[in-house]
Formats: C-alpha cells, structure tokens, sequence
C-alpha cells in the first residue's frame, strides 16, 4: 500500500509548490512563468537548475551546518583541559596503512609490532580514489580497521568535519555517517530512506537517494562500529533488495548496501576492530586498511604539544607546558615504556590529562581527581561496549552479552591484582595464560576469549621494553618475553577496582552470596503465605521458618566483615613502612611520565611500591566515579561504600597516632582528596593536630589538595602547626593555601623564596577575623625592607600574632626601625630578626621599643653586623625606662656571650647557625663565627674560676666544630626551625 500512496504524496507535493509560484499545470506555461518567478532574465535551463539549487544544495547545507555542530561537541572529559581548543586544532593524525585482503584476513599480530611499516601512510581520502581492481560505475568500499585506543573514532569526526568545511572528500556532495551501535538497537525494519530520515530529517526525499540513473555516486555512508552489527551475508539469510524504500533490518540494509545491490554507485566507509574482520567477505571490500596509532615520537610530541600547549595568553603556564612538552619527549626518544604505550593515542590523551592535572590545576576550575581521569579514560574508551559471542551468523548482537569492563576486570584485573599482592609490575606469557582465560571451558567463553585477546588485551599489556632490549636478534626458546601494563597507574587502579567490585572473593564466599540471596528470596514468599495461615496452624511451627532468615543475617555479618578488610588494606598499603621515605605518590606519577633526569632513585630491596593502589580504592568510591563505572558495567552499592567508610575511619585514625613522615602524610591528604567525602575527611582531621609537609615539592596540585581537604574541617577546628618550610612554595601557591591557612595556629614558611608580593597576602591574612595565627615563620625568605613594611599594617589590628619570624629576609636598618614604631600596637612575645643586616642604632632603637613592650620578653639579633659596643649596649639596657612597664628585663640574642659571660642562649643560636647555615652566605657565617670565637676567647681570660674557664672552652669547642663543619660543607641541609 505505501507504493501507492507514494506517487500521489509526490504529486500532491509538487500541485502545491506550483500552486505557490502562481503557475498552471500546462508544461510550457509552467516553464515560462517559473522562469519570470526565478529570474526575469533567465532561460528555462537556469530555471531548472535554480529548482535544482532550491531543493537539493539547500537540505545539504543544513546537513554540513548540523553535521558541523554534532561532530564539533566535545565530550565532558575533553572540558578539563580548559576548552582553548578545538578539534580541528588539537587533532594529530594516526598512521594508516593500507593492506592487502590476505594481510587483513592473515594472521592477526599485536599492533605494536605495527611501529617499522614496509608500505607508504595513506590518508583516508587517498583511500577513495579510483581502483584498478574495481568495477567502473561501482563506488569503493573501504573497511578501515584498528585495535582498541587507535583512533578510529577520533579519524572518523575528523573526516566529517573537514568534509563539512570542504577541506577533504569534495567529490562527494553528500556524506552520511551512522553509528553501529544505534542500528544494532534498532528492532523494526525500516528502508534506507527511511533510515537516513529518523537522523536526518532534512534529507528524507533528498534526489541523491532516489536510487535513480547515478546520483548515488556523489554519496559516501559512513559505518562506524561495524562489530556492533549482526551482518550476514547469506542469500538465505538475508534477502537481495534494490529499492532504497523498501523496509529491511538495518543489518540487510548495511549488507545490500555492501553488496552493492543497493545504491551501487555509491561509495562506503566501513570502521571496525580486528576481530570482526571476517564479517564482510573479502569480495566486497575494495580496500583495506589499518589503523596503527602513533608510531614514531614526532607524532606523539605533535599530539601533546596540542593539547598542552594552549593559546590562553598566559605566558607563565605556556613556558611551563613547553618544558613538559620537551621532558616529555626526551622521554620518549629514551624508548621507555611510555613510548610503546603512547603507541595507542588514547594513552596519549591520558598522560596529557594526568599532566594538565599535575600541573595546570585551577583553584577555579571543576574539582578533577586522579581517580576520574583514568575512570574517564575507561568510559570513553569502553564505554556502552559489550563482550558479544553473536559472532556466528545465527546468533544476534544483542541476544547473549557481558559488559567488556566488567570481563577486564576479572582478567586483566585479576592479574593486576596478583601482581601488587607479590609486588610484581612484569608478566610472562605463561602467566598472562594462566591468569586470562586459563580456566575457560564452554565454547562461548572461548569465542569471548579470543574476542577479548584480539581486540583488547594488547591494550592494556604491552610487552617489556627492558626485557626487549636484553633480547637477541633471534631469541631462543629459552628466552621468555615479558609483559607489564602499558602505563604503570593502570595495574593500581585496575587492581583497586577489582577488590573493590568484590571479585577477589573466595569460592566459598561467592558461593554463600548466592545462597543467601536465594534464601532470602524464598524468606519473603513464606513469610507471605505463613501470614495467611498464621489462623490455622500451631504457633510453634512459625520458629522453622524463622530460621530461613538467619542465613541472609550470618551472610551480611560476613560481608560487613569482608569491607572491614578493604579499609584494613586500603589503610595498611597507605602507611606501608617499606615505603614510608619514597617520594610522595603524586610526585612518583609524574616521574612514571616524564622520567627521572639525573641520577637514579634507589630502588628499595622489598620490590615496586604501589602506594596509588590504596588511593584508587579510596578514589573508586566517590560518588562521581561509582556513576561512570555504572555506565561501564560495573557496579558499586551505596552500603559497600557505607560499610567501607566506617571502617577505614578508624584504622586511618589509628595510624595516626603515629609519627608519619612528610611523604606519606602527603598522601593521606591525597586519599582523603580522592575520597571526596566531606564527613570522613573531618572526622579523621580530627585526629590531628599538626600536618608537617617539610621538604615536600609543593606544587599548585598538591596545595588545592591541601586546602580542599582542610576545607572540610569546621569552621572552628584548628591545626596546632601547619609546617610548609622548604617546600618551593611561590604566590601563587599562597592564594590556593588561603583556604588552609585559616585553619592553623603555628604557620611555617620558611625556606621558600617568597617576595614582597606575598606579603600582601599575609597581611590580608593576619588581619582576616576568621584566622587565628599565633606564630608566622618567614625565615630564608626575600620579603626585603618593602616587604615587611606591608607585612606591619597588620600589627595594629591582628590581636593573635605572639611569635614572629623574620630571620634572614632583607628587612635592613629601615625595616627595623619601622618595626620598632608598630610595636606598640600589638601583643608580640617573641621577635626574630637575625641575620638582617642590622646595625647599631636601628638595633638599639629596637630593643628599647621591646623594653617598653608590655609582652615581649625575647629578640634575635644574632649574624647582624652590631660592633662589640653596641652589642654591649643591648645587654645593659635591662630595666624599661617607663614607670609603668612591668619591670622585666628583655632577652637579647645578639652572641654567645653576653659581656665577659656566656649568654645563657647560645646553644639556640649555634643551633639555627648550624640547621641553615647550608643555605647563607657562608662566608658572612664563616666571619661571624670567628667573631664569637675572639669573643669567647676574650671573655674566658677574664674569668678566673675554673668552672667558668671550662664552661667558655666547652662553647668555644662547639663554635669550632660548627666552622669547621662549614669549611668541609658537611653541615646538613636546612631543617625545621623552632623558633
């Protein structure tokens, strides 16, 4: 019936169109006044191509226009790396080789071994010109295929965008591109006009697809996914169908389309992965070819100079990635193991994600934690794809199937598992045999198996580069070759990912789950019909049934005890003793990316540290991240994560009674970050009073980490000492910090190279009400005269302040005598300013302004050029001048000896000499010491008790070893300082 109503729908159409225009159905008469309608100039052959324009490069049109805009979308993952790009600028294309049927077919290798091709790259345009082997009048079918992660997909929106921008394929007027996986899911027939009508309205009656004379040969269909299809080529099984109207399932479409009995003119590019290459006979593929990912490092720089190196105007961050850009490549040129992984470019784009998170994070940006991105990277990789066994003819896509992440998990996830239980990062193909597939038995896991093996085990495991270079030209039977994960992070998450699915359970406790869900089940159904038949039987009898329910309740202590285990793990890998003086966790990923320069890390006698492992698990059970592996198959229920949660509080906060060092204190508040649970993180802060981070690399990652962790405390909570001395903080640093700052009493910052920018910030800070700092240690920092003049405004108003460093900040005569101004105004106890370039009166006129002072009762003036007067002078004037003062002396730091006795501080002064000495100027040290030197010696001939004799040789010795330390540069590098 629907061949009937066509022609009259068409006529119809065409009476009202002439309708509009005015004219008559008289042929001549209709040519004539359609021609005055077009043009009042034009002949009737203009006006039929005028017709022509109106109604076939006008729907084109808004096909390139929509086509642009779908294909231009970036996906949520692509939005973190700041959106300064587009795809067209960002894209690096793969190698692609063309081949030959039989090299398609043959025997498939891993496509690493891909990386010294004999044949010439090929583009994908050069792939449609005409072919010798080819009928005249027929369009080219071209099946483009390549392993998981090389970038089909990512060639396939390039193709339409630049088709759509007329930079490539321009002898194709019409370009339509379907996903596979939408026509497997599609279970009503339907024509091919019809099919090119439910996504592309627009070109519903488009004359390209009529099926008339040749026009076909101006169209190309794009199939993309072709493994997601059921495709049988069969006479029996699928019909032989000309007519691009007549309702077909989509798989006979796509094969008399393939066939070319249907639109033969027209040309076809067909995308898919290795193992469906036998799906299209030989004898319809005009051409084959491979995909094969970047294959020499030039390519790859190419791929991170796009993605890092964005136009944001910010000449900072440009540098920075540029430096990361050539480290990168150095690396790569090395033939480390991230070039061989780099091979795939979708590892490519997971080094650049986690490199952009290492690096350019923003205080502003979304909240991005190691733990999404590689969860990003698997969904955008594996995301909706299932482990089909429909590869037969007879069994449909849909009918028997496993989510492919869920399969990888319980493989490569159970081998990674294995291998961070023994410390173990590399395999051997007896082992890869063993752990993947080696207690298959029916014949559909073999058909998943070698699905899973051709298309994606290469994936995730790479053969060793260090054991490859060991290797001979012809290696022996002997020789056995080894296997490790393409980037090291992936063992650790994979393996978090699979203790906490819950698939290392034992036999046993698989086994218990399901008898106590089928018990439960059966509970519900009795209890049911006990209800009913509660009025007609013995009360007694209800007790047997009652103990259908004491099963699932013994099965959930036994789970609940099960996750208790994860927390114990997740806290025992995290505080691991052999692994208490690595480097921190985020500086040991960013090593695994760019390598180490310069000399070689020890490497510890108990194997691989695996301390993302713990981090991933804590990471794997936010809530953000349990969605994506939802959508990848791979559930995690809400009372794991309950359950998990409350036992790891406790064993994180029994570790913490402990002392811990910087490094794993550092990733603890990683852990925590990953976690992105609020109510943990308070509960465990909780426990601790201080966090020191001395000697950590800090980097604008690590300070957002920091400040979001300690965020989540209350308002009121407060650190006793956050230590952050020696950690190359900068300003802007200091600005992410401010969050953190707020919640500490003793704030450490010595050692950092901060300017007189910075102490804008602290004065802000100082004179915020909702902070509470007690003691501000600016040692070893180059605050300089203007500095600390801005750093002063505070005074007046701060009412928290008690102990001030200043040490060795460039504070000069000027500075201290701005100092002794403000001092009235505030209630400091403790004032440093050694080492300052300090002379008489400027200390002096300090010293007098402590004096009156109602609080003050200690000054440093050590290492400052005073003369032995003005030394003197600042130990007489013990008595303030002001009646009202309350009378006590100051102590005055200013030398180990105190007129003709010993000062009774001198072991704190040789103390900081000799924990920061490394880092001054070590001749202006060298000279002060010998000044104590004469000064001791001095002040011991004065002395005729011999107690006090012994007593000036005992100090001088200490000064003697302490130059002589100096002079020999054994002094120990610069440390944390107490006062």
């Amino acid at each position: 019936m629907s061949s009937l109503y066509r022609p009259l729908n068409q006529l119809l159409t065409v009476w009202r169109w002439k309708r509009m225009v005015g004219v008559t159905l008289h042929p001549a008469t209709a040519t004539t006044q359609s021609s005055t309608f077009c043009s009042t100039t034009s002949e009737p052959r203009t006006v039929k191509s005028s017709v022509h324009c109106e109604h076939t490069e006008y729907p084109i049109e808004i096909h390139k226009r929509k086509l642009l805009l779908w294909f231009s979308h970036l996906p949520q993952e692509e939005k973190q790396f700041g959106g300064y790009f587009s795809p067209e600028t960002m894209h690096v294309d793969p190698l692609i080789l063309e081949r030959k049927a039989e090299e398609a077919t043959g025997l498939l290798s891993s496509p690493l071994q891909t990386s010294s091709p004999s044949n010439a790259s090929v583009t994908v345009e050069q792939l449609f010109e005409p072919s010798d082997t080819w009928s005249d009048g027929r369009g080219l079918n071209v099946l483009l295929y390549g392993a998981v992660g090389t970038g089909k997909s990512t060639v396939v929106r390039k193709l339409v965008l630049d088709w759509c921008a007329g930079t490539t394929l321009t002898h194709f007027k019409l370009l339509i591109p379907f996903s596979c996986e939408d026509l497997g899911q599609l279970s009503k027939v339907s024509s091919l006009r019809d099919l090119v009508s439910r996504k592309y309205l627009y070109l519903r009656k488009h004359p390209l697809l009529s099926g008339e004379g040749n026009q076909a040969k101006d169209v190309l269909f794009l199939f993309n996914g072709m493994e997601k299809m059921k495709l049988d080529f069969r006479i029996g099984a699928t019909e032989l169908c000309s007519d691009p109207n007549e309702p077909l399932p989509p798989g006979a479409v796509m094969v008399n389309l393939l066939r070319k009995y249907l639109l033969p003119e027209s040309s076809i590019l067909v995308t898919t992965r290795l193992s469906a290459l036998d799906r299209i006979p030989q004898k319809y593929v005009s051409r084959f070819a491979q995909i094969c990912g970047f294959n020499d490092p030039d390519r790859q720089r190419a791929y991170f100079t796009g993605r890092l190196l964005q136009q944001s105007g910010d000449t900072a961050r440009n540098h920075e990635a540029q430096a990361l850009i050539e480290l990168l490549y150095l690396n790569l040129q090395r033939e480390s193991q991230l070039a061989a992984a780099c091979f795939f470019p979708s590892y490519c784009w997971l080094t650049c994600a986690t490199l952009h998170f290492l690096h350019f994070t923003d205080a502003k940006a979304p909240i991005r934690t190691l733990t999404g991105i590689y969860t990003s990277f698997l969904r955008l990789n594996f995301g909706g794809e299932v482990l089909s066994t429909g590869t037969g003819t007879n069994v449909p896509i849909q009918e028997h199937h496993t989510s492919l992440m869920l399969y990888v998990v319980r493989t490569v996830g159970k081998l990674a598992f294995e291998g961070v239980t023994y410390r173990r990062t590399s395999f051997s193909e007896k082992e890869l045999e063993q752990w993947i597939g080696g207690k298959t038995k029916t014949d559909e896991e073999l058909r998943q198996l070698a699905m899973f093996r051709t298309d994606v085990l290469d994936f995730f495991l790479a053969p060793c580069v260090e054991s490859s270079k060991h290797f001979p030209e012809e290696p022996s039977e002997n020789d056995e070759r080894r296997y490790v994960f393409a980037v090291p992070a992936m063992q650790e998450y994979l393996a978090a990912l699979y203790v906490v699915l819950g698939e290392n359970k034992s036999a046993l406790q698989k086994l218990t789950k399901q008898v106590s869900v089928a018990i439960g089940q059966a509970s519900e159904d009795v209890n049911a019909l006990v209800s009913i038949l509660s009025k007609f039987i013995p009360l007694r009898i209800f007790a047997v049934f009652n103990l259908l329910k004491l099963f699932p309740k013994l099965y959930e202590k036994i789970t609940s005890h099960n996750k208790g285990s994860i927390a114990r793990t997740m806290a025992a890998e995290l505080f691991r003793t052999e692994d208490s003086y690595n480097e921190d966790v985020l500086d040991q990923v960013e090593q695994s990316l760019l390598g180490v320069h310069g000399p070689q890390p020890e490497q510890s006698s108990e194997g691989q540290p695996f301390e993302l492992y713990p981090i991933f698990m804590g990471g794997l059970l936010h809530y953000g991240n349990r969605v994506l592996l939802q959508q990848l198959g791979c559930s995690i229920q809400s009372t794991t994560v309950a359950q998990i949660t409350s036992a790891l509080r406790k064993y994180l906060v029994r570790e913490l009674s402990k002392p811990q060092p910087p490094e794993e204190l550092m990733d603890l508040l990683v852990l925590l970050y990953e976690f992105q649970n609020p109510r943990l993180t308070a509960e465990v802060l909780a426990s601790m009073r201080s966090i020191c981070l001395t000697n950590i690399r800090m980097t604008s990652l690590k300070c957002f980490v920091l400040s979001s962790v300690l965020s989540c405390a209350p308002a009121s909570y407060r650190l006793e000492v956050l230590d952050l001395s020696s950690c190359l903080l900068t300003h802007d640093m200091l600005q992410m910090l401010w969050p953190a700052f707020r919640h500490t009493h003793n704030l450490n910052l010595q050692f950092n190279s901060l300017g007189p920018e910075s102490c804008i910030l602290l004065r802000d800070l100082l004179l915020d009400p909702k902070s509470s700092i007690r003691s501000l240690q600016l040692c070893d920092n180059p605050l300089l005269e203007s500095g600390v003049c801005i750093l002063l405004e505070a005074l007046p108003e701060n009412q928290s302040l008690t102990h001030l460093s200043l040490m060795h900040t460039g504070l000069g005569d000027q500075g201290a005598l701005e100092l002794a101004q403000r001092l009235q105004q505030h209630t400091l106890q403790e004032l440093n300013v050694a080492y300052n370039n300090i002379g008489d009166n400027a200390a002096l006129a300090l010293v007098d302004a402590c004096r009156e002072h109602p609080s003050i009762h200690t000054v440093h003036l050590y290492l400052n050029p005073l003369s032995d007067v003005g030394k003197q002078s600042l130990y007489v004037r013990g008595v303030p001048k002001s009646q009202n003062a309350s009378g006590r002396r100051v102590r005055v730091l200013a030398s180990v000896t105190e007129g003709s006795d010993i000062s009774q501080d001198w072991h704190p002064i040789l103390s900081v000499i000799r924990k920061n000495a490394s880092s001054w100027d070590r001749e202006r040290v060298k000279q002060e010491l010998k000044v104590f030197l004469r000064d001791l010696e001095w002040g011991r001939q004065q002395q005729k008790s011999l107690l006090k004799r012994l007593h000036f040789h005992r100090v001088e010795k200490g000064v003697q070893q302490t130059l002589k330390k100096l002079e020999m540069d054994t002094l120990s590098p610069p440390t944390e300082y107490t006062k």
